[in-house]
């Protein structure tokens, strides 16, 4: 559910912290060390999370696909990177309409990828190296291939019928008022079922949080029918925490009770994390709700990715191309026209209400939004992205390739629902300079999706050799986020110097004593920036990056190079 946000501007004292978008360099922030810690594993505390798309990551038997065996030998690698923890999207049976996303069995896994066996040796693998791996569930519909769809298109009642959303007859009174979002004359039952995204995606039943008296085949949320759905749906959370993985991310997880406001969409959500935490305690959930507010403090998820919002593209997404009402200039663009403000306000809305319940997860990146590495970015620009994307408070989560700089690719041909351009960030990872950059032996023809083999496409075994490869920046960077007390999920974070158009871009992170000071330049200029902490620290240290600090007691002055980050130590004098 992509909820529509109103954000006013901020300005004064939220809570303890000063978010102001002030003209005055001079001005006092409050940082307290405050970290409370709040619900969930403690192993999430410090994790990186790797996103692996399975059918683009490592070919294993040279049929063009990737599959589970790939994931499994590549292990290795993404514990040598530093992370802690793997996203895996769908590997379900499905038709592939949807790349998966379309699941026609939610309880196998399908041929191309590999066995259940498979499955459960790879989540015994990763916990060898002590990795977690969270699985893509996707709660709001599936494949009109699924049995449970083509049992609920018989004419005849049976234990289907109500487990998606089908009105009562294909033509009714007041039909046109639903005519939106339903598909009408697919099958011999009389009736019209309710898409939740692609066509061939019927919507699972959830309820009405609010019924129209007029069209009684819409269920309430406690119809016996809907919670018979429900529980199955628990139930495929058992059955793959059962084999052995730590947790899921929720697809479209604010989208299931319709004529929602989002509270009874959460009230389920929180019976949810209530079921695990008493059958599955330590379980991980990200949602993709977009909307912290609801889906942490209401819905109790561990996590939420924060990136459906206008001031997401801020950050890198900005393109007239893409978007015509876009002015062109994104804050990562190292033309050095953006915006912070206008993100920093946002999240700070969402983060100050929701840091007690659990965290925000801004995705930079994954399959659904394109690579970092667009807009003719370099290495270095992508390293200043890095070096944001590992101090922020919250889950950070890395898109396989995005650390070896993979470009996003245009003109890409669309291949199982890739629309909107996501053809051309799930390309083939590139892991040496051989055939096909050593992901599959296939021949070209057969790949799944085609390599980039442009004569600049970067691959892992070139940049392992380079100690100054963006691959290398990267794995320093998750060193720190993992050793820091600072840069822990729950540490607070407090903008110190956010100004509207107006680099650089500055902020602590604190627990406790521990403190670190972030500053960010992804402009190609030369950037100064003045202002006041509210404690006295010691004298500051520079442990990562590049730049140059002055400071009294309180007061800070930092220098910044052309396209450069720096994090400085400025603990609480003793």
């Amino acid at each position: 559910m992509n909820k529509k946000i109103n954000f006013s501007v901020a300005i004064g004292l939220i809570g303890s912290m000063i978010i102001a978008q002030t003209q005055d360099p001079a001005s006092a922030w409050t940082v307290t060390g405050r970290a409370n810690r709040p619900p969930g594993p403690e192993w999430a505390e410090n994790a990186v999370f790797y996103q692996i798309y399975p059918q683009t990551y490592y070919d294993s038997n040279g049929d063009g696909v990737g599959d589970l065996e790939g994931i499994i030998q590549k292990l290795d690698y993404v514990k040598g990177l530093g992370a802690g923890a793997i996203w895996l999207n769908p590997f379900c049976e499905s038709p592939f309409r949807d790349a998966g996303y379309d699941a026609s069995d939610f309880y196998k896994v399908a041929p191309r990828y590999g066995t259940l066996e498979d499955a459960k040796r790879l989540f015994e693998e990763a916990h060898k190296r002590d990795l977690r791996i969270i699985l893509d569930y996707v709660p709001s519909y599936t494949s009109i291939d699924h049995p449970w769809f083509i049992a609920s298109c018989d004419p005849e009642p049976n234990k289907y019928s109500n487990w998606y959303v089908w009105t009562g007859s294909t033509w009714f009174p007041g039909m046109e008022k639903y005519r939106a979002g339903f598909i009408q004359g697919y099958c011999e039952r009389d009736g019209m079922f309710m898409n939740n995204f692609f066509w061939h995606q019927p919507a699972l039943n959830y309820g009405y949080a609010h019924l129209d008296p007029d069209q009684p085949w819409q269920l309430p949320v406690d119809h016996p029918d809907v919670m018979a759905l429900k529980e199955e749906m628990k139930n495929v959370m058992r059955f793959w925490l059962d084999m052995g993985c730590d947790g899921f991310r929720c697809d479209m997880a604010g989208s299931l009770v319709k004529n929602d406001d989002g509270t009874e969409t959460a009230r389920y959500w929180m019976t949810v994390r209530d079921f695990l935490d008493a059958e599955y305690p330590g379980t991980f959930t990200v949602a993709e709700w977009s909307y912290p507010k609801d889906a942490v403090n209401k819905g109790g998820f561990t996590s939420d990715f924060f990136h459906w919002f206008g001031a997401y593209d801020d950050l890198f997404q900005k393109e007239k191309i893409r978007n015509p009402n876009h002015d062109g200039h994104s804050f990562f663009d190292s033309e050095g026209k953006g915006d912070i403000a206008h993100f920093v306000e946002a999240y700070m809305d969402q983060y100050l209400d929701s840091r007690d319940r659990g965290y925000i997860a801004v995705p930079f990146g994954n399959h659904d939004i394109e690579r970092i590495r667009n807009n003719g970015r370099t290495e270095d620009d992508l390293a200043v992205i890095f070096a944001f994307a590992l101090t922020l408070p919250g889950t950070p989560f890395i898109y396989y390739g995005d650390e070896i700089g993979m470009k996003q690719l245009h003109g890409m041909p669309h291949t199982e629902g890739s629309y909107m351009g996501r053809a051309g960030d799930r390309t083939p990872m590139q892991w040496n300079s051989g055939t096909n950059k050593g992901f599959s032996t296939a021949a070209a023809g057969d790949l799944y999706r085609a390599v980039d083999m442009s004569a600049d496409a970067p691959d892992v075994a070139s940049q392992e050799k380079d100690p100054k490869s963006l691959l290398n920046r990267v794995r320093t960077l998750i060193a720190l986020h993992n050793a820091e007390p600072a840069l822990r999920a729950y540490a607070e974070f407090v903008p110190v110097y956010a100004k509207k158009d107006t680099y650089p871009f500055a902020y602590v992170r604190a627990n406790g004593t521990d403190r670190l000071l972030v500053v960010l330049n992804p402009a190609n200029r030369e950037v100064r920036a003045s202002f006041v902490l509210n404690y006295d620290f010691s004298k500051p240290a520079l442990i990562s990056g590049d730049g140059t600090i002055r400071a009294g007691r309180q007061d800070v002055s930092v220098v910044m190079g052309p396209v450069s980050y720096a994090v400085f130590r400025v603990d609480l004098m003793n």
